[in-house]
């Protein structure tokens, strides 16, 4: 068996699972934040739960309208604060507190290798970096884990992808992963599970392959997930006990495709929209103005990013007219970028920081954008109305890119900047 099905055997209590087989999976961790956990609460009490099938296991994160940008969200999030206190949940961050779900839920060793971990955000596949089988459900899905602390899942086709090569300077995870996108596309792996390896991958950090994994879901994957490696162990170490043992892929695992792209030579990526896989080297991108300049959220607002951008960004200036906004995805990376001088540095240049949040990548309140505005994003989803206006134009890059176009006031290669 592939690690997949390793993982959802387990989950199973069966000896092994094939492809296309229905089965019903104990969950491990449970996820929910404060835009998709007031109906979870809602759905949980219409079912007739009480009481959840384990306090231990769930997370509640607030992200998304953080701060509550409305009367409405604040009684929502008012609303989760009573079922957290009421259910006695531990693991709970409230605002000011943790910060975007994704990052806060690995970062704070609440996800495991070999885990089945759901969540109500359909970029829940981030947490496969640690070698977790992670994936998203609806608010009302989730509701019956509450309950239940089971789910049903179709086991599904697992798709290799090997990266091969060593990356150049300023060509980033986010790149690699773009790139990937556009050759297999936005439905090329609908209800597949994608395990993401190769010697481009193997050389990532952990905050790269959640770059990678967080991305599966845009080419229609169940999940994304990296073999556990010594990488992992190293950084989930700190972080929790894994005293269980680590799953591997057995020597004989069997995939349903493989594709093998080296990545040696592949230079800053660019999803153009309103498609993320639309992708192009930036060089057929340069040169189109930008209003905005965004670097953050669940893909790319790790303390690696904000160490390129301020890498970018010094000694130099964003663009007059160009609204540069930088969103670290915690308070615990906002805390080791201060610590690290990368916020000076990036203030310096003109760039505005603000707290954790998913609210900009969602168009929800902060950094929207009005019609006929054009933004350059670190974001993972350019469709049509995402930042904001239906029509406003978003593309997608990595952070190295954003930076590079803040500075230049239009797309532009940060190789070209040179003086690094």
């Amino acid at each position: 068996m592939n690690l997949v099905e390793k993982i959802l055997s387990r989950a199973s209590g069966k000896a092994s699972v094939t492809p296309g087989e229905i089965i019903e999976a104990r969950v491990d961790v449970a996820m929910i934040h404060d835009l998709t956990g007031p109906l979870t609460v809602k759905t949980f009490a219409e079912m007739g739960g009480t009481k959840v099938w384990d306090k231990d296991r769930i997370v509640v994160i607030f992200d998304h309208l953080v701060p509550a940008n409305s009367e409405r969200a604040a009684t929502n999030q008012k609303i989760l604060r009573e079922f957290v206190r009421k259910q006695g949940i531990g693991k709970f961050y409230d605002v000011g507190r943790g910060g975007i779900c994704h990052q806060v839920m690995v970062e704070k060793g609440h996800v495991k290798p070999g885990q089945l971990v759901v969540g109500a955000d359909s970029h829940t596949c981030t947490y496969g970096a640690v070698g977790a089988f992670a994936t998203g459900m609806g608010a009302t899905d989730m509701a019956a884990v509450f309950l239940e602390g089971k789910t049903w899942l179709k086991v599904p086709e697992t798709i290799k992808v090997n990266l091969e090569g060593q990356c150049q300077d300023l060509t980033t995870p986010k790149d690699l992963i773009l790139y990937t996108i556009g050759r297999i596309g936005a439905d090329g792996a609908v209800y597949k599970a994608i395990e993401f390896g190769g010697e481009a991958v193997r050389a990532m950090g952990i905050d790269g392959r959640m770059t990678f994994c967080n991305m599966a879901v845009e080419m229609g994957a169940k999940t994304g997930i990296v073999e556990p490696d010594q990488k992992t162990i190293d950084y989930l170490a700190s972080r929790t006990s894994l005293e269980a043992s680590i799953p591997r892929n057995d020597p004989d695992a069997s995939y349903s495709e493989t594709y093998t792209f080296d990545v040696g030579s592949l230079g800053p990526q660019v999803a153009c929209p309103p498609s993320v896989d639309d992708v192009k080297p930036v060089e057929e991108v340069e040169g189109i103005p930008i209003d905005q300049a965004y670097i953050g959220s669940c893909t790319n607002g790790r303390i690696e990013d904000l160490r390129i951008a301020a890498r970018i960004a010094k000694g130099r200036k964003v663009k007059d007219g160009v609204r540069a906004i930088i969103v670290p995805a915690s308070q615990e990376v906002y805390l080791q970028a201060l610590r690290e001088g990368l916020m000076e540095t990036l203030i310096g240049a003109g760039a505005l920081i603000c707290d954790p949040t998913c609210g900009a990548c969602i168009g929800a309140h902060m950094g929207v954008l009005a019609d006929g505005e054009v933004c350059i994003a670190s974001i993972n989803r350019n469709f049509i109305g995402r930042m904001g206006s239906t029509k406003a134009k978003v593309y997608l890059a990595s952070p190295a890119t954003v930076m590079a176009s803040a500075i230049e006031g239009r797309i532009k290669d940060p190789r070209s900047l040179g003086g690094f």
